[in-house]
């Protein structure tokens, strides 16, 4: 087995102390036989989660690395962190609240492997085809996934799902902002990178509250929608420059 990992998982993780080792376990459990580290970024935790996590990685999960912020910085800037200091070349996203299932990996990182074009392949976008929220989320969801979808044209169902699977290098030169996480597929597209759509599992939460709320989430997420519908249009990557030689 290399000792440069072919996929960094990610997790972004707030008070979750009580979701964390199982999914960790899990998270070992389906990349068995795989090269691979786990980056989970304690993002502010007022609960144990830095304890727990020091216990894990202590007891013998040597795939375990661990980033700490003083105070909550959020998803996306807790994900760009973890990415940076992530050594494979793959990316695996998941929530910390555990409803992502890690068993779908292995079968996104069988698409990479099996594609006819792997350099044009940048993104696997996870699409959680039976939602396990609350009816109240779940069209929130859909209507946010409508709207931007008319505006971006991304072609992606669900963008919001935690499971995504990223080219490091090609996640890196993503133009980076708070909430960026939401719209990782029509930025993948807007630097013509491919992107593929795949049906994963999604599950209850385990334990503890989700960290968002529909209002809060629907008034940012507008005014980054217009934000990222504006960086699209001022996008000129449709043709590249040619060399001129004698």
């Amino acid at each position: 087995m290399s000792n440069t990992p072919y996929v960094s998982v990610l997790i972004p993780a707030k008070n979750e102390a009580e979701n964390l080792p199982y999914l960790l376990q899990e998270v070992r459990q389906a990349l068995h036989g795989e090269s691979f580290e786990v980056i989970v970024v304690d993002d502010g935790s007022t609960d144990n989660s830095a304890a727990t996590l020091l216990a894990l990685k202590s007891s013998g999960y040597s795939q375990l690395r661990i980033l700490s912020h003083d105070r909550s910085l959020g998803q996306s800037t807790s994900i760009y962190h973890a990415a940076q200091a992530a050594q494979g070349r793959w990316l695996a996203t998941l929530d910390g609240d555990g409803q992502n299932d890690p068993a779908d990996i292995p079968g996104m990182l069988a698409i990479v492997r099996a594609s006819q074009c792997p350099g044009d392949l940048k993104l696997i976008a996870g699409h959680r085809v039976n939602r396990r929220d609350s009816a109240s989320k779940r069209w929130a969801s859909r209507f946010a996934n409508r709207l931007r979808g008319r505006l971006l044209k991304d072609q992606t169902p669900d963008t919001g799902c935690g499971l995504k699977l990223i080219e490091r290098e090609a996640f890196l030169r993503l133009p980076y902002f708070d909430h960026m996480h939401r719209f990782i597929p029509a930025l993948i597209q807007r630097h013509r990178g491919r992107m593929l759509v795949h049906p994963v599992n999604h599950r209850p939460r385990g334990a503890g509250v989700s960290k968002y709320g529909n209002l809060d989430r629907a008034l940012v997420g507008i005014l980054d929608l217009i934000g990222v519908w504006w960086l699209i249009r001022r996008t000129r990557f449709d043709t590249a420059p040619c060399e001129l030689r004698d």
